[in-house]
C-alpha cells in the first residue's frame, strides 16, 4: 500500500472540468488547502467533444471564478472554452494533478485517504474532505449488444472529414446524433439514423431538428425509426423493426446514445447509491451519506445527467465548499 504523502489537504478534488474548478477557486478564496487531479487533461470531457462545436449554453454560464468568457461569435466554441478554463487555472494559481487517476477515496481517521496513480507510479494523500466532480462524459451508455467493441465503432463523434464516401451508421436521435448526422453528410458521407422511437427527439435544439427533418424528407439522409439495435458486425449493423429483422451495410458505426455518471467512487467510499445510480445527497450542501464527501455536478445524478449543466453544477460546487469552510471554522 502507498504511504500517505505530503500534509493532510483540507480538501481534494476529483475531476478537472468546469465544476472540479469552479470548486478548486471557492475552497482558495476560503483559505483552504486544496488540490485536484485528472486522470486525463485538463477539461476532459470538452477535449472529447466534437471539434467544431459551438456551445448551445451561452458565455455567461460557462463562466467560473467570475473570469468572463470572450468569444468570437454570440458563444464559444470548444476551442474558446478550452483556452478560457486553462487560463482560469492559472490565474487562479490553482493545484491540478493532470494525467492523475484517483483509484479509491476510504476513510481515514476523521478524513479520507486519496489513492493514487500516474505514470510516476502509486501514491496516496489525506484529505480532510473530498469532493467528487466527475461529471458523466468518459462513461458511454453502453448498449450490451453484440459488436460494440468493434473497431469501426465508437461513443464518440469528433469530426466529419475521415467519413467522405463512408456508409456511416448512427444509432440515436438526440442533439449529438443531429448534429453529427448533418456534418457527415455535408462532408459526403452516405448517414443512416437508427432510431428506437418513433421520430427526431423533440429536445433536439430548435434551428437543428427541422434541418434534419428536412433532409430526412428530402432523402438525404435515411432514418429508420422504431428500430431495436440486435448486432454489429465487420460491415452490418442487424436491428429488429416491426417485429422483423433487417439490417443495413456500414463502415462506420456511432453510438451516440447518451451518457451516464459512474457513481463507483463514492459506493467504493461508503456512500449510499439509488438503483439508477444516483447518489444520495443532501440537496443543500451535496454531500453524501459519508460525513465529509461530496459529489457535486452530474457526477451524483446517474442516468439523469440531462438536469445538471455547468451553469447549476458550480453552484454545487460553491455550495459543498461553503459547507466544508463552515464546518473547519467551528473547529
Amino acid at each position: 500500500m502507498a504511504a500517505v504523502m505530503g500534509e493532510p489537504l483540507d480538501v481534494g478534488i476529483v475531476g478537472a472540468g468546469p465544476v472540479g474548478l469552479a470548486a478548486a477557486i471557492a475552497a482558495r478564496r476560503a483559505g483552504l488547502a486544496a488540490r485536484v487531479w485528472d486522470r486525463g487533461p485538463l477539461a476532459a470531457s470538452i477535449v472529447d467533444y466534437p471539434t467544431n462545436m459551438v456551445f448551445f449554453t451561452t458565455n455567461e454560464l460557462l463562466e467560473i471564478g467570475d473570469h468572463p468568457l470572450v468569444s468570437l461569435g454570440p458563444k464559444a466554441t470548444r476551442r474558446e472554452a478550452l483556452d478560457y478554463y486553462r487560463k482560469v487555472a492559472e490565474r487562479e494559481g490553482l493545484d491540478v494533478a493532470t494525467h492523475t487517476s484517483v483509484d479509491s477515496v476510504a476513510p481515514a481517521g476523521d478524513g479520507w485517504r486519496v489513492g493514487l496513480s500516474s505514470p510516476r507510479g502509486r501514491s496516496a494523500v489525506a484529505c480532510g474532505n473530498v469532493v467528487i466532480a466527475t461529471g458523466y462524459y468518459q462513461h458511454p451508455r453502453r448498449l450490451g449488444v453484440p459488436g460494440e467493441d468493434l473497431p469501426h465503432v465508437c461513443h464518440y463523434y469528433r469530426e466529419a472529414h475521415p467519413f467522405w464516401r463512408r456508409r456511416v451508421v448512427i444509432v440515436g436521435a438526440g442533439n449529438s446524433a443531429a448534429e453529427a448526422a448533418l456534418e457527415l453528410w455535408r462532408a459526403g458521407a452516405s448517414v443512416t439514423l437508427l432510431v428506437r422511437g418513433e421520430r427526431v427527439r423533440d429536445t433536439v435544439k430548435y434551428w437543428v431538428r427541422p434541418d434534419l427533418e428536412n433532409r430526412i424528407r428530402e432523402g438525404s439522409i435515411t432514418a429508420i425509426f422504431s428500430a431495436r439495435l440486435r448486432e454489429i458486425t465487420a460491415s452490418i449493423v442487424r436491428f429488429e423493426r416491426g417485429g422483423a429483422d433487417a439490417e443495413v451495410e456500414a463502415d462506420a458505426v456511432l453510438l451516440l446514445t447518451g451518457f451516464i455518471a459512474d457513481a463507483s467512487l463514492a459506493r467504493g467510499a461508503g456512500a449510499a447509491v439509488r438503483d439508477d445510480g444516483s447518489v444520495v445527497l443532501d440537496p443543500d450542501s451535496f454531500e453524501t451519506t459519508r460525513r465529509g464527501l461530496f459529489v457535486v455536478g452530474s457526477a451524483g445524478f446517474g442516468d439523469r445527467t440531462g438536469e445538471v449543466f455547468i451553469e447549476n453544477g458550480r453552484g454545487h460546487a460553491a455550495a459543498a465548499i461553503a459547507a466544508i469552510a463552515a464546518r473547519l471554522r467551528r473547529g
